[in-house]
C-alpha cells in the first residue's frame, strides 16, 4: 500500500464537506485546533458554506470541491468536516490521476467509509478517524490525539479491556473496514472491499437490530467473513428494537452468531465508531491484533 507523507507544522490541509451539510459554527473549534494547536495552514472548501437540501451542495458542487483538494499538490491532507450521507454519490466521478502523483491523507469516518474503501482499492492508505465537527466534543481527547499521532507518523497502539464475547487469538494482517452499513452498501460496486486475509473492523449507529442482522447476512453471503484474519467490533450506538415484536438479540449476540463458525480472533467493544473516543484506524496498514483473556491489543506497523 502507498502511504502518503506524514504531516508537520506548517503543512497545508483542506477541509471539505463531502456528504451532508454542516453548520459552520460547529466547525470553529475543530478549525482552531488544526490552525493553532497543530499549526497547520487550513484551506476551507466551498462546501463548508453551501447546502442543497440535506447535502453540503449538489453532487457536482461537492465533487468539484473534493476534486480541487485531491488535485492540489500543496494540500497534504483532506479532512471531511462531517459524515451523514452522500460521498458514495460522487465517488465514481472523481479523478485520481493527480492524487496518485501527489498522495495525501484522507480523514473521516461514517459515510466517508465509501471513500476509504475506494482508496484502498486504488492502493492507498487513509485514516478512519474523528472529524473537525467533533474535535471539541467532551471525551474526544484520546481520539484526537490518536489522529494527530497517525498524521505525524507516531506509533499507534491500542489496549482495551477484554469482553465476554471475545474469541482469543492472534492475527498479523492489513486492516480494512469502517461503517457496516456502507460496507454492505458498497458490495457489487467498484469500491467493494476485499476482506480476504485481512483484519476487518466494523461500527454503526442508529440501526434496527433486524437491519444489523440483515447486513451481517449480506456480508456472510458475499463471503466477506469466512476468510478474515480477524475481526474488530467497534461501537454500535443508539440501536433500536422493533416497536412490536422484539428482535430478541443485542448486537453482541447478532455479530457473534455470524462469526462463530470461524476460528480467527474476535474483539468486541473496541473504541471506534460514533462515540467521542473514536480512535484513528489506518485503513490499508498492516497491524498485529492480539486478543487474550486479559485484554485486546491492536498495534499498527510503523
Amino acid at each position: 500500500m502507498i502511504r502518503p507523507s506524514f504531516l508537520q507544522a506548517g503543512d497545508r490541509v483542506g477541509v471539505v464537506a463531502m456528504a451532508s451539510k454542516v453548520s459552520y459554527p460547529s466547525l470553529e473549534e475543530g478549525l482552531r485546533i488544526l490552525r493553532e494547536d497543530w499549526e497547520l495552514e487550513v484551506v476551507e472548501g466551498h462546501t463548508l458554506y453551501s447546502h442543497y437540501n440535506q447535502f453540503a451542495g449538489t453532487d457536482e458542487e461537492r465533487r468539484q470541491d473534493l476534486q480541487h483538494m485531491l488535485d492540489d499538490p500543496s494540500v497534504r491532507a483532506i479532512f471531511s468536516a462531517r459524515g451523514g450521507y452522500g460521498s458514495s454519490k460522487i465517488i465514481d466521478t472523481l479523478r485520481f490521476q493527480k492524487f496518485k502523483k501527489s498522495p495525501k491523507w484522507l480523514v473521516g469516518f461514517s459515510d466517508i467509509t465509501a471513500v476509504h474503501c475506494h482508496l484502498h482499492r486504488l492502493g492507498f492508505e487513509s485514516l478512519h478517524a474523528t472529524m473537525p465537527k467533533l474535535f471539541g466534543q467532551e471525551g474526544a481527547e484520546n481520539a484526537l490525539e490518536s489522529l494527530r499521532k497517525a498524521l505525524w507518523g507516531e506509533q499507534l497502539a491500542y489496549d482495551v479491556p477484554a469482553h465476554p464475547y471475545n474469541r482469543n487469538g492472534k492475527a498479523a494482517a492489513t486492516v480494512v473496514g469502517g461503517n457496516l452499513c456502507l460496507l454492505a452498501h458498497l458490495l457489487g460496486s467498484r469500491s467493494e472491499i476485499d476482506t480476504r486475509g485481512k483484519i476487518l473492523f466494523i461500527e454503526d449507529v442508529e440501526e434496527y437490530y433486524y437491519n444489523l442482522d440483515r447486513m451481517m447476512v449480506q456480508l456472510k453471503r458475499a463471503r466477506k467473513l469466512d476468510q478474515l484474519a480477524g475481526i474488530v467490533v467497534g461501537q454500535f450506538t443508539d440501536l433500536k428494537d422493533n416497536e412490536s415484536a422484539s428482535f430478541g438479540k443485542n448486537h453482541f449476540e447478532i455479530i457473534s452468531d455470524y462469526v462463530q463458525e470461524f476460528d480467527y480472533p474476535v474483539a468486541f467493544d473496541f473504541p471506534v465508531g460514533h462515540v467521542a473516543d473514536n480512535r484513528a484506524m489506518v485503513v490499508g496498514r498492516h497491524a498485529l491484533l492480539e486478543v487474550t483473556s486479559e485484554n485486546t491489543r491492536l498495534c499498527f506497523d510503523s
